[in-house]
């Protein structure tokens, strides 16, 4: 775990307002990353800086036991052209701290990050949280996720 700052950024993509309640955001991220991979939304993502996929949590309604927004996209040069059915969104610059979560992706690695995230005492800003999915999570199931919580 390592206090780090990212510079302010925009990204493109596809989104979901869910919870964390009862399973709600299993469900609807599943079928978020579901229809992501199936639509080729990558490809369809504008002034893409990169390939890397970000799973933003954002515009939450309190804390992480409250509603929000998750966007599945990538990085982007510019908000100027998002295409029907896609949502851009701007973060402004921030300090996050760092978690690497390593393992299986398809047996819930990153859920089980969150979990010893939420139990932490880590006085988040519940501003924009984040994974990122580079070229070490290619192999879903020997794969590292970086996660960014914003503090």
């Amino acid at each position: 775990m390592q206090t780090i700052k990212i510079e302010a950024f925009k990204v493109i993509g596809i989104a979901v307002r869910t919870s964390n309640n009862k399973g709600e955001s299993a469900r609807d991220i599943g079928a978020l990353w579901q229809r992501f991979m199936s639509e080729g939304i990558l490809a369809k993502i504008p002034n893409r800086i990169d390939d890397t996929v970000y799973s933003i949590y954002t515009n939450y309604e309190e804390d992480h036991t409250k509603p929000y927004d998750t966007i599945l996209g990538c990085k982007v040069s510019s908000l100027e052209q998002i295409p029907e059915g896609l949502v851009g969104q701007a973060f402004d610059a921030s300090e996050y701290v760092k978690f690497v979560c390593k393992g299986d992706l398809t047996k819930g690695a990153v859920i089980a990050t969150w979990n010893e995230i939420w139990q932490t005492d880590l006085q988040r800003a519940y501003t924009a949280d984040f994974e990122v999915y580079d070229q070490r999570s290619a192999n879903p199931a020997d794969a590292e996720v970086d996660v960014l919580v914003a503090i």
